[in-house]
Order: C-alpha cells, then sequence, then structure tokens
C-alpha cells in the first residue's frame, strides 16, 4: 500500500499545536484536551483530533492528550527530535535577525552557517556564526550536512542562490525573496513574503474600517 499522503494544511497546524503544547508544559499542565486546544487556537476540536489522527492514536477518551507525550510524538513527526542544520545566504538585516533568533530555538533545528556574496560581509560574526564565502557553500553543506537553506538575498539574486543550494544537495528551502523559484521537484520551498502578507491583511483592515464608517453615519 502507497503511504497516505498529508496535506500541506495538516503539516503546517502541527508546529501550531507543538508550540501551545510548550506553553502547557511551561505551566506544568500535564493533559489537555482537544476542546481545550480548540479553544486555545480557536479551531474546531474535530479537526485536532482528526489532524492527529493521521499519524496514530494519542489521545485517550474522556482525559485528553497527555501533553509530553503528545509534544514527543509531534516533534517526531516533524523530524524535530534529531539534529537538522540550517545554512542560510544573505547576511543583511534580515539575515542577521534569523540567525540572531537561533539564540531561542529550543529544538534541533538551528540556522549552523551563513553565507554572503559581498566581500564586506564575509568575515563578519553574527551570534557566533563567521559569514563564509559563497565559493564555500557546497563543501560547508557536506561537511556540517546541511538539509534546508534559507534565502534572503535580493530578488534578482534568489535563483541563483536557490540553484547553488539545490547543487548542494539541500532538501528544503525557505525563501524570504519576493520572488518565484524553479527548482528540482524533489527541493521543497516555502515562501515567507511580508509583502502578499501585509496586503492581504490590509485588505481586510479596510474591509472593517468601511463597515465601521458605514455604522457611524449620522443623518
Amino acid at each position: 500500500m502507497k503511504p497516505m499522503k498529508i496535506s500541506e494544511a495538516v503539516v503546517r497546524r502541527l508546529p501550531v499545536y507543538l508550540q501551545v503544547l510548550n506553553d502547557l508544559t511551561m505551566r506544568d499542565v500535564q493533559t489537555v484536551s482537544s476542546q481545550e486546544l480548540g479553544s486555545k487556537l480557536d479551531l474546531n476540536p474535530a479537526q485536532i483530533r482528526k489532524d492527529l489522527a493521521y499519524f496514530g492514536d494519542f489521545g485517550r477518551k474522556g482525559i485528553g492528550y497527555d501533553v509530553s507525550y503528545l509534544i514527543d510524538k509531534i516533534r517526531q513527526i516533524l523530524k524535530l527530535d534529531q539534529p537538522l542544520n540550517v545554512g542560510l545566504v544573505g547576511a543583511g538585516n534580515l539575515g542577521r535577525a534569523l540567525c540572531n533568533y537561533n539564540t531561542y530555538l529550543k529544538d534541533n533545528m538551528k540556522i549552523t552557517a551563513v553565507f554572503d556574496v559581498h566581500p564586506s560581509m564575509v568575515g563578519a560574526s553574527i551570534n557566533g556564526l563567521t559569514v563564509l564565502p559563497m565559493e564555500k557553500l557546497k563543501e560547508t553543506i557536506a561537511e556540517r550536512n546541511i538539509r534546508i537553506g534559507i534565502i534572503t538575498v535580493p530578488a534578482p539574486e534568489a535563483q541563483n542562490v536557490a540553484d547553488k543550494f539545490v547543487e548542494a544537495g539541500v532538501d528544503g528551502i525557505l525563501n524570504f525573496a519576493p520572488t518565484i523559484l524553479r527548482v528540482q521537484e524533489r527541493v521543497r520551498i516555502h515562501y515567507a513574503n511580508f509583502t502578499t502578507e501585509l496586503m492581504s491583511l490590509a485588505y481586510y483592515l479596510d474591509e472593517e474600517g468601511d463597515k465601521e464608517n458605514d455604522e457611524t453615519i449620522v443623518d
């Protein structure tokens, strides 16, 4: 039998569940029901149960989920129970911010190498990482077993960086550049586009503002 294909929407919700569960652990909460999780996340409890059921039977009827056990299982599903090294290209403001965020990461996924094409950036230190030249990207990815690449360069340079990541053997790319990338089918790409997110958010703000204005008009 072919393995069940899990939808992207389900996979994207798993880290959200994990974040809430980690927060519960910080407050010494030992068990949680799908209803309680649904209330915290504004999700249908049935959706949460369905999402988790794709990967196994983690809950107990009448009791709910053991928080620590469920954290371990979701970490395994997301492959966070093993070291997962990340490489970043683009040591500008955004790249620096992401490297500094390493300090706050509790899971095994960490940026372990940062690269830049500009000589003025090469050799600089960011949160304990020395910026390396692009010429060392391929060998460093092999040496440090880097499996995910992050792109924080201007749009015109992004495809070239993606090509170098793919050639070096990464399995996934997180692209912050506002452009669509073309890569081999084996490589998974996710996009983090601030501009499109802000634009879509602005649409809803305008809609709410129009409603408020309509309600406050007095003849």
